[in-house]
């Protein structure tokens, strides 16, 4: 077979506003030997006609596509393809021998036409080449449409609430932005563990969907006091984990909420980055704080495949839903939209983009 020279791809050329965002034709690279390539489109292979069975393909759009666009994240060179989140069809796999025997390649099953998702910088475009761990196979029970929009917050769910800090029976937690895509995944995953998860949000119909997806208790936050409220729930003890997406607005009080030995995580910077701080504001409390990056828990194919496969176990027996709040078409203006609706504050769940025509 031949693979394509070209590709589609959503990119910036420049840091800046969502004036940067471009969809462009480039050149495709080579693949490496230990890659696997992916359409993620509806792109002609020759005499691979067989294989595009699935033509529907999705992109998922995430909060750290912003921070790469505004230059909070910076890309090693400009321009740059914008996204980390896809879910596709195999079309050719690595030739490297040494991979190809490795066991944990082998545990994955990978074939071409195989659906998968993928976790990968800079890969929202039609065709893309990854390096084979980054790669999750897509269970039968899971369409790529939902593995798209649940393959990175799942794994950020899952990871962080096995790693940053352990949730088990019996805790309270407090998840910040409970409403949106990874919020209801840290409320689905909370519950179904036993734990007692709080969750903060802007209005009642947000609250009433964190409830519906295993929130105990939502504060709205911009009519109620947040410290206040936890305190109540928690009846002065606090709680004893937080995790905060928000970042530079929510930071501060977190230590006010938390409970003697709690765990901080701090998983993103909504408002903007947190603000420089002395290490002794954890004494009080004994306090521990993390800043974790998911892919630093699946840094290696063994992490990788152990992961993935217990979060699409989890989507597939509908222990993990995923909530798919709007699709937006394959264009500048569709991504561009997208991610102003993100940070926008009024979305709840996932935003995708669907990349072929039906």
């Amino acid at each position: 077979m031949s693979l394509p020279t070209t590709t589609d791809a959503i990119i910036i050329g420049k840091t800046g506003g969502l004036e940067v965002i471009e969809k462009k034709t480039i050149p495709f690279p080579k693949p490496e030997p230990g890659s696997i390539v992916i359409k993620v489109g509806e792109f002609k292979v020759d005499n691979f006609s067989s294989l595009i069975a699935i033509q529907v393909e999705y992109l998922g759009i995430n909060f750290i596509d912003v921070y790469y666009r505004k230059g909070l994240y910076p890309y090693k060179e400009l321009p740059a393809v914008l996204g980390k989140e896809t879910a596709g069809t195999i079309v050719a796999l690595p030739t490297d021998k040494a991979v190809l025997n490795d066991e944990t390649f082998k545990k994955n099953r990978f074939k071409v036409g195989g659906k998968v998702a993928a976790d990968f910088l800079g890969t929202h475009a039609t065709y893309i080449s990854v390096p084979w761990k980054s790669v999750y196979p897509v269970p039968d029970n899971v369409s790529t449409r939902t593995a798209a929009a649940g393959i990175l917050q799942g794994l950020t769910a899952y990871t962080f609430f096995e790693e940053a800090y352990k949730v088990k029976k019996g805790d309270k937690i407090l998840v910040h932005t409970v409403a949106g895509g990874l919020g209801l995944l840290m409320a689905q995953l909370g519950h179904a563990r036993g734990a007692i998860v709080i969750g903060t949000t802007s209005t009642p119909e947000k609250a009433e969907l964190a409830k519906q997806n295993g929130a105990a208790h939502v504060i709205l936050y911009k009519n109620e006091d947040t410290v206040t409220r936890v305190l109540e729930i928690t009846n002065g003890e606090g709680v004893e984990g937080v995790f905060d997406g928000v970042g530079k607005d929510t930071f501060d009080n977190n230590f006010k909420l938390i409970k003697r030995k709690g765990t901080i995580v701090s998983v993103g910077n909504a408002s903007g980055p947190v603000e420089l701080f002395s290490p002794m504001r954890l004494v009080e409390k004994n306090v521990a704080l993390l800043r974790p990056t998911m892919n630093n828990y699946t840094y290696t194919p063994e992490e990788a495949y152990h992961y993935g496969k217990k979060v699409f176990e989890l989507i597939g027996d509908g222990t993990l839903k995923i909530n798919i709040f709007k699709e937006y078409p394959f264009t500048a203006e569709g991504v561009r939209q997208a991610q102003n609706d993100l940070v926008g504050g009024k979305t709840t769940g996932k935003l995708i983009v669907k990349v072929t025509s039906d």
